[in-house]
């Protein structure tokens, strides 16, 4: 149980990696727009785009975290109260970048208008980074069980930093991706000559510091390298390397639709090899068994999320078809954050 258990949380985490991740990747690139009238259709496609399913992107992380704290409690403290900055702020970016996105296009002034645009996109980027550096810190084995307190050095090493940046580096590859089918669907050539220039740069950028990655983890995590470069874990990094090789193959001939699977399966992979490089460990030095709930507890939380799972997942398929058949989506239109007065306010 306690095995179904962690490959449950590795689900969710995959599954907030890709469909997350694009959401604040479409917040990078919101911020990397430009002004009102060139930065206008970017935002305006982002809008479209994210409006049907943020929410419902998020739903992961609250997954992650019943089940972190239901099966894995004695894991679950240490790494909050090590990660409490980190935490804190991620927490505070996720309910301003909410409701920046919420209002922005309804604001009473044009500094309205600017402020919760910027906040949005700060948030987007900040966001993933510290919650990579979280990541990054635990696979550095920063976190003391045995006496957890709260540690900046735990989130501020070189693998923590690399993780967060790669954190906000592979939303940016996958929103690029996503955003460059949708800008055909909404029959805009010039955003998808935009965004899979996008793609295709950002792809190259990921692979690059990816690669970089493992050797900062070599000098730093070698515990996780060694899984990285070994047995299951190795064979997950290749079909990650693959699916990333394939990604922009298809980008440079404009296939966007088969990129977006390709794109997921590349970040998915990523995930899946961290968890078998790890196995049987939660954390560095806490095996699954010490960590571990009492397996009443353990049974009550599969049987619970089993049945969860089966409103939740057709729910969200659902969703899913009815967006990208379009179906369930806004007019495009550009939105270049401009405050415009109605005849009452105008004097």
């Amino acid at each position: 149980m306690a095995e179904i258990c962690l490959a449950l949380i590795f689900v969710g985490l995959t599954m907030y990696a890709v469909l997350g991740g694009a959401d604040f990747g479409a917040g990078f690139w919101d911020l990397t727009a430009g002004g009102a009238k060139r930065g206008g259709p970017v935002r305006g496609l982002i809008q479209r785009s994210m409006s049907p399913v943020w929410e419902a992107n998020h739903v992961w992380l609250i997954f992650v975290l019943v089940v972190s704290w239901t099966a894995f409690p004695l894991a679950f403290g240490a790494v909050f109260t090590t990660f409490l900055v980190p935490l804190f702020l991620a927490a505070l970016g996720i309910i301003m970048r909410g409701t920046a996105f919420a209002l922005r296009g309804q604001a009473a002034t044009i500094n309205e208008a600017r402020v919760l645009g910027a906040v949005f996109a700060l948030s987007s980027v900040v966001l993933p980074f510290f919650l990579g550096t979280v990541l990054g810190g635990i696979a550095a084995g920063e976190v003391d069980v045995s006496d957890p307190t709260p540690s900046n050095a735990a989130w501020t090493g070189p693998v923590a930093i690399t993780a967060g940046v790669l954190a906000v580096l592979t939303g940016a590859y996958l929103s690029a991706v996503f955003l460059a089918g949708d800008a055909r669907r909404v029959e805009q050539p010039d955003l998808e000559r935009a965004f899979r220039a996008r793609a295709l740069g950002i792809g190259v950028v990921t692979g690059a510091v990816s690669i970089g990655a493992l050797f900062v983890l070599r000098s730093d995590a070698r515990p996780l390298f060694d899984g990285l470069t070994s047995g299951a874990g190795l064979a997950a990094v290749i079909a990650s390397v693959a699916a990333g090789g394939a990604t922009l193959a298809l980008i440079w001939t404009w296939r966007f639709e088969l990129a977006r699977w390709t794109a997921a399966v590349a970040v998915a992979t990523v995930v899946l090899g961290w968890w078998l490089a790890t196995r049987p460990d939660v954390l560095p030095g806490l095996t699954l068994d010490e960590a571990a709930a009492p397996d009443a507890t353990l049974t009550a939380l599969v049987v619970s999320v089993a049945f969860g799972l089966l409103l939740l997942v057709p729910a969200l398929l659902y969703l899913y078809r009815l967006v990208l058949s379009d179906t369930l989506t806004q007019s495009y239109e550009p939105l270049d954050q401009r405050f415009r007065p109605t005849d009452g306010d105008r004097p």
